[in-house]
């Protein structure tokens, strides 16, 4: 996916109801992409033979 530019960043705030001042359009776009190149490794890992979270469980106190 390609960054977000600063005026994308500014539709999309605004779309979800959330204007923003021009002078946060680009630090938002930046973290924005800085979030999705997160989110783009965590897709990567094999999550495969991991068990779920249990609350309460042998590693709660950890």
């Amino acid at each position: 996916m390609p960054d977000l530019t600063p005026a994308e960043a500014a539709r999309w705030s605004a779309f979800a109801g959330l204007p923003l001042p021009a002078e946060r359009h680009a630090e938002v776009a930046a973290m924005a992409s800085r979030m999705n190149d997160l989110a783009a490794v965590l897709r990567e890992l094999d999550l495969g033979d991991t068990e779920p979270y249990r609350p309460g469980g042998a590693d709660a106190t950890v």
